[in-house]
């Protein structure tokens, strides 16, 4: 087992995360290790913790503590191997390639990224996405698990750095569909809520904060999200169209709920709303509407990283989200091309 080792990040490694930055240098390191190494402070950029995800930049420097030798891990599991089918299943994902970028309609019930109790994500699968390159394509932004939908990943250094500048800066246009209960009032409507994690840092679940308390609340962060109503079954179901103003975890999710029409499907956000007094219908709708989470990343709209124009990705509707809408008689075809138009006002 070697010593503690201060790596310096070179000209060409620059904007890759940090996982991605220590396999490089050793092969052999499994990702449980790294992300354990992250938790306890072991890894370190210029003197201080990071996670896995961070991004490194030339002229920093890795701290790396004592790493086994390939061969001599005893506490780490061998590195599960894709199987035909996985491969399969990734490829017939992609909505969109060129030499600098892929562009996926992640399934739901697919995580991003690894973590407790999720053997198979996007991160690992992507290895069946060389194509003709040698290194597998980075994330530069994630959906929650159950979310599906357009999801982006950078092919080269050049697209990632490029990709996750114009995210950190919203330049980026996102629209998510979703299944709501209830006929959300009035049909057209930013929704302000600030959010804040319950149970402190670390804890996954949100809760709404008024805007005028987001200062005063420890934790607390601005959120926005427009909402605007596509179609409606009477007032059991709407059909909503959201755009994210900013990019806050589990945003959507809490803020329909907070208004009192939570996404159907949504388990951990439903019976949380303080604002519909008890006549919500709740997150399941029942007969043969699907338990899972009715919320698609439609579309995505861009600048090309590297090349002139403008991208406009959009992907279907995920089949159990497909079989709801047929069963409400609402169409994909009938939406609007921008459902935020003041036309469609």
């Amino acid at each position: 087992m070697s010593g503690v080792r201060h790596l310096t990040v070179g000209p060409d490694e620059a904007d890759q995360r940090l996982d991605r930055f220590l396999r490089r240098h050793f092969p052999h390191l499994q990702q449980g290790r790294i992300e354990k190494m992250c938790r306890k402070g072991e890894l370190r950029v210029d003197g201080a913790r990071a996670k896995a995800s961070t991004h490194v930049e030339p002229g920093q420097v890795v701290r790396v503590p004592p790493i086994p030798a390939e061969g001599q891990e005893r506490d780490e599991a061998p590195k599960r191997r894709i199987t035909d089918a996985q491969a399969e299943m990734i490829r017939d994902c992609v909505i969109y390639k060129d030499q600098h970028l892929i562009a996926l309609n992640k399934p739901p019930g697919l995580a991003t990224q690894g973590g407790t109790g999720q053997d198979v994500h996007l991160a690992m699968l992507a290895d069946a996405l060389t194509f003709e390159r040698e290194e597998p394509p980075r994330l530069v932004h994630r959906l929650d698990r159950d979310t599906s939908g357009v999801i982006l990943l950078a092919r080269t250094g050049r697209a990632a750095a490029a990709l996750a500048k114009a995210f950190q800066s919203r330049e980026t246009e996102k629209i998510y569909w979703a299944a709501v209960a209830g006929a959300p009032k009035p049909r057209r409507a930013t929704i302000r809520y600030g959010l804040v994690k319950m149970g402190g840092a670390g804890a996954e679940k949100m809760r709404c904060i008024h805007p005028d308390a987001v200062k005063e609340t420890e934790g607390a962060k601005r959120a926005v999200t427009d909402y605007t109503v596509i179609d409606q079954m009477a007032q059991r179901a709407a059909w909503v169209a959201l755009r994210p103003v900013t990019g806050r975890t589990h945003q959507l999710r809490a803020h329909m709920a907070e208004i009192g029409n939570p996404i159907v499907g949504d388990g951990k956000y439903a019976g949380n709303s303080t604002t519909n007094e008890g006549d919500g219908w709740g997150a399941q709708l029942g007969g043969a509407v699907s338990r899972k989470l009715h919320l698609h990343a439609r579309s995505l709209e861009f600048d090309h990283p590297l090349e002139r124009g403008r991208l406009v990705l959009t992907a279907p509707l995920p089949e159990h989200m497909a079989r709801t809408w047929a069963m409400f008689g609402w169409r994909e075809a009938d939406a609007p091309e921008d459902p935020f138009s003041e036309d469609e006002a």
